[in-house]
């Protein structure tokens, strides 16, 4: 198969493949859209996803492997906003483990996340072993405490979550979640961090969904990019790969209310 196939006896030659290329991968020939530059496809898959009569196919998005959709949008918009405003950072968990099942859900949807030219390429590790759990807490409070000290990298709430773990034993840093899922990209993916924002972002709204809560482990992040051999080692990521992402995952131990305001808009026209 070249890049396109078209089936010119569905084809209607609305050009809507050709527009909605992000790359210009395609031009109107003779009997319908053909691939002019197929270097320049990005495996989108918009060519076949748009077209009215399901008359294209491409090999890097295949037609095959795309699921018909009835309507768009699928929620209305007052679903919509009580849905985004309802996801909480959570910082409180039950003590159960989640099933795996459950938790390979919140990653494949986290796949289906925009990224940078279509790029992807995001991987995750989801540590679900209590031991490792309770070194990442240890090494990360070590860390800190290191931190202070060196004068280096530091943080108004460093103290303060150093206390907590050392003299009343509480877990600030993964707060006991029972799982962390950790986002990966290859050294050299451009835009790996942003990409892993979007998909981590998708987990966490997939999450309340299936009932789970998730909070981004921000100190572990600055842990974890700061380079600190002890905690890296724990993750054994695969040699090429760095860490992009991390967020605790659980069930939560309360449930919200009362939906939480923010911030007044500010906002400005040009």
């Amino acid at each position: 198969m070249e890049l396109i196939e078209v089936n010119t006896e569905k084809c209607i030659k609305c050009g809507i493949c050709i527009d909605a290329c992000p790359t210009r991968a395609l031009v109107m020939g003779k009997n319908g859209p053909e691939a002019g530059q197929p270097q320049n496809c990005n495996m989108c898959g918009h060519c076949v996803a748009l077209c009215p009569q399901a008359a294209i196919d491409n090999k890097n998005a295949p037609l095959v492997k795309q699921a018909a959709l009835k309507e768009f949008p699928v929620l209305n918009a007052a679903t919509a906003q009580q849905f985004l405003r309802s996801r909480r950072s959570i910082r409180c968990y039950q003590d159960t483990a989640v099933p795996r099942a459950e938790l390979l859900k919140l990653v494949e949807i986290a796949r289906f996340a925009p990224t940078a030219s279509n790029r992807q390429g995001i991987s995750y590790t989801i540590i679900e072993d209590k031991e490792i759990l309770k070194k990442v807490t240890a090494v990360t409070v070590e860390w800190m405490e290191s931190e202070i000290l060196k004068k280096t990298i530091s943080h108004w709430s460093f103290p303060i979550h150093i206390r907590a773990y050392r003299e009343k034993g509480l877990d600030n840093i993964l707060h006991n979640a029972p799982h962390l899922i950790l986002a990966t990209a290859s050294n050299d993916l451009l835009k790996g961090r942003e990409n892993t924002v979007f998909s981590l972002a998708y987990l966490e709204l997939f999450a309340t969904a299936l009932g789970l809560g998730s909070c981004w482990a921000g100190l572990i992040e600055m842990c974890i990019f700061a380079k600190y051999e002890p905690l890296l080692e724990l993750f054994n990521i695969p040699q090429g790969k760095v860490i992009t992402g991390a967020v605790m995952v659980g069930y939560p131990k309360y449930r919200f209310k009362r939906l939480v305001d923010r911030n007044p808009l500010d906002v400005t026209w040009l």
